[in-house]
């Protein structure tokens, strides 16, 4: 295709994804001087909601399609912009054309039609009733919500403007999509009936009109815009898992899948649980992504994320050999990230479990200031405040997560933490709450079992404490209570302290003495 190729240095053709190519045409046009971030962004992604990080991937793609002959001349200044210096390498940075390319190609980014994945349109909600005094809510919830999609990491969502043109228009969620080229059409509608508002959302799936989800969300009407960034939250976070697993499916029709496809297979098993089945399976897919796509980001925290959840779930004699490969893996994503908010959450993980607590629920809240509706980083926080002693705080960072994203695929997790903040207090019968919601909530989680076991052992239910260990050791048959007591997550003197009454508890399950 006219815009997918440039010649490098040695007159040989070479791949450029369309957006990357705008990129460079633009850069190209204005050889050696700087050009801003911001004016990239503008020109480049002009029809779209999406972050910084796509045109941090953009840059990527130049570099690996300039090869090294070419690579020195794209200079970047750090939190100012680009600048392509044309003298220090010989780059052709026409198209390969039947044509010559006209100079306004340069400000006509290519259009949508080149990023088919996870691609949607968040038509304007309704405001049943015709309340005028709740045009600008009911607006508002759109105008947030096309925002924070755009947020999803390989998300692609059509602007504002172009969505609101479709106000109070009836529509046809197949034509849309040919039209705009967008696999998914989100609609919605508000109404208030005296002090309760009521959300109702839909997506449909263009290419075959069906609806992919559906939900309903009830509010008492509080103060508005308060209620507006909580319903815009949790319906970014519920929509985040839905379209990674739509995602998923329709990969798993393809029979030639590209990087970003293998990496929503990954995600979705992710999603599913922490196993060591699910997590091989899921590290496969993040490597044949990378394999395909050297600078894909998301799937290198993915892949991440992966030894993390290894090391968090003690599914290692040395945990610190996987949070060590993840930390290193982060930072390197760093390098060319600086803000990307699953990175810096990640990374808080990592040191919240490797004695720097300090440092790594600073990650997490630096995550949450890039992306408010990262409940996950709450959780983390709440793990920080676990493994610091200080046990009566655990709760009130997990409600937090949970106001955000009532019905998260990391669920299991919040509550397991509470559990073990409740047990760590010797609160062991409100414990057994919490650790048994972690196990209704997703039971592919060895951890949670195990846990569940040592506060039913405590209280003296040892025949449901061994039934709930022998299904914590199917999931990890090498668990042991040697391992668990050897991989402490952190040095703080009351956490270890606290923590000496659960090997006990094991012991009476029937977990393994190692």
């Amino acid at each position: 295709m006219a815009r997918e190729t440039l010649r490098d240095g040695r007159g040989e053709i070479v791949p450029l994804r369309p957006r990357a190519w705008a990129v460079l045409r633009l850069l190209a046009a204005r050889a050696g001087q700087l050009v801003g971030k911001d004016e990239i962004m503008d020109k480049v992604w002009s029809d779209c909601e999406v972050t910084e990080d796509s045109l941090v991937q953009a840059i990527g793609d130049i570099r690996r399609a300039l090869g090294d002959a070419g690579r020195s001349a794209l200079k970047t200044l750090p939190r100012r912009g680009y600048m392509l210096i044309v003298d220090e390498a010989p780059i052709d940075t026409r198209a390969v054309y039947d044509e010559t390319p006209r100079p306004s190609d340069i400000e006509a980014p290519p259009a949508c039609r080149s990023m088919p994945h996870l691609s949607i349109v968040v038509l304007p909600f309704a405001n049943i009733g015709g309340d005028p005094a709740q045009e600008y809510f009911v607006d508002g919830v759109t105008e947030s919500l096309t925002t924070d999609l755009s947020r999803i990491a390989g998300s692609f969502v059509i602007g504002r403007n172009t969505a609101f043109t479709f106000k109070g228009k009836a529509v046809d969620a197949r034509r849309i999509g040919r039209d705009l080229n967008v696999r998914y059409v989100l609609e919605g509608s508000v109404q208030r009936g005296g002090n309760r508002f009521r959300l109702n959302a839909q997506l449909t799936d263009t290419e075959t009109g069906s609806h992919v989800w559906a939900d309903r969300f009830d509010k008492p009407a509080a103060e508005l815009l308060d209620m507006q960034d909580e319903i815009v939250s949790r319906l970014a976070n519920t929509l985040n898992a839905e379209l990674i697993a739509a995602e998923a499916r329709r990969a798993e029709r393809s029979p030639h899948p590209d990087a970003m496809d293998l990496y929503f297979q990954g995600r979705a098993l992710q999603n599913r649980g922490v196993t060591r089945a699910l997590l091989a399976q899921a590290r496969d897919f993040f490597a044949r992504s990378l394999a395909l796509d050297r600078g894909n980001i998301e799937a290198a925290v993915a892949a991440a994320q992966v030894d993390v959840s290894v090391g968090s779930a003690f599914m290692a004699d040395d945990v610190n050999v996987h949070f060590d490969a993840a930390e290193t893996a982060l930072n390197s994503v760093l390098l060319h990230a600086p803000n990307h908010p699953r990175t810096h959450m990640l990374l808080g993980a990592v040191q919240i479990q490797t004695s720097r607590i300090d440092n790594g629920i600073a990650q997490c809240r630096r995550a949450l200031a890039l992306d408010r509706n990262l409940a996950d980083a709450h959780g983390f926080i709440g793990l920080g405040k676990y493994q610091s002693g200080r046990s009566e705080e655990v709760e009130g960072h997990i409600q937090e997560a949970f106001r955000l994203s009532p019905r998260d695929t990391r669920a299991f997790l919040w509550y397991m933490f509470v559990g073990l903040a409740k047990l760590s207090i010797n609160a062991d019968r409100e414990s057994l709450d919490w650790f048994r919601r972690s196990l209704e909530a997703n039971r592919n989680h060895a951890l949670s079992h195990f846990h569940f076991a040592t506060a039913l052992a405590l209280v003296g239910d040892l025949k449901e404490a061994r039934s709930i260990a022998e299904a914590g050791l199917a999931l990890d048959p090498n668990f042991t209570i040697r391992r668990y007591r050897f991989n402490a997550k952190g040095n703080n003197p009351i956490y270890l302290a606290r923590r000496q009454r659960y090997f006990e508890g094991l012991r009476l399950a029937g977990v393994p003495e190692g």
